[in-house]
């Protein structure tokens, strides 16, 4: 059913979106919610906020992690306030994603920007995941070859070049995409989030060991010196970035929400 708009307006009308809800089982529960949720903020973007907040400093880098969380949280409150449409408590109508939203509040120009601007923030989250994907493998394969031959010996997999491991997990995310209602499946949901926070806690063992190793916390308030001012502008941004990439989740919090009860 075609979704028509509202001439003067140009933003749709309640009534010609009441039929709109093309979800007609909603199977999802609180605990599903948080567990796409955890698996959504705790992605792979917290691997690199050691880093980042190392080049900001301990003044700017955890100021810039609080003010991207604040973002983020903000976000979110106004998104799930947009869930349903026109009371954000009672709908009646069900709004199943970013878009619709959208085109519900703000039209159908309004809804065209927006989806072209969420589509191309995710083509860079699945670039990003992939170049982060192939460097971890090589990483993986490095290590077990130096504790097999020795830390002397010469591991060479491609150092300045991932293309191979990317096109190995491009084929990988072709053959599972191929998996019906894939996105349905809670222990995938719990098993990724299990695997989040499994990482981050080790990321937090490995910075303990070395402080009780050295006996001493590391980094300076001005973040990591650099050998010109245009190279640290350029670690600045590129730390800022990492720190938003680790907040990717707003984007498809009306999708959790749309599949709880």
């Amino acid at each position: 059913m075609d979704i028509k708009e509202d001439n003067e307006s140009r933003v749709i009308t309640p009534n010609e979106t009441r039929l709109q809800d093309s979800v007609s089982v909603r199977t999802g529960t609180l605990w599903t919610a948080v567990t796409h949720i955890i698996t959504g903020v705790i992605g792979a973007g917290v691997l690199s906020l050691a880093w980042a907040t190392a080049e900001l400093g301990w003044i700017a880098g955890p100021a810039a992690i609080f003010a991207f969380a604040g973002v983020t949280l903000l976000s979110a409150f106004l998104l799930a306030d947009c869930y349903r449409y026109p009371d954000p408590d009672n709908g009646p109508l069900r709004l199943n994603s970013y878009t619709q939203a959208v085109k519900v509040y703000l039209g159908k120009k309004n809804e065209i920007v927006c989806g072209a601007v969420v589509y191309i923030s995710l083509m860079g989250f699945c670039i990003a995941f992939t170049i982060v994907t192939a460097t971890c493998i090589r990483a993986i394969i490095k290590t077990n070859c130096y504790h097999r031959e020795g830390h002397n010996a010469t591991c060479s997999y491609g150092d300045n070049n991932n293309n191979i491991f990317m096109l190995l997990f491009g084929l990988l995310q072709i053959f599972l995409s191929q998996i019906p209602n894939f996105h349905n499946m809670l222990w995938l949901s719990t098993i990724a989030a299990t695997m989040s926070l499994a990482y981050s806690f080790i990321g937090i063992g490995l910075s303990l060991g070395k402080i009780i190793e050295k006996r001493t916390i590391e980094g300076s308030v001005k973040g990591t010196p650099a050998d010109n001012r245009s190279t640290k502008v350029w670690l600045v941004f590129q730390a800022l970035g990492n720190i938003a990439f680790s907040y990717p989740f707003s984007i498809i919090l009306l999708e959790i929400q749309d599949r709880t009860h």
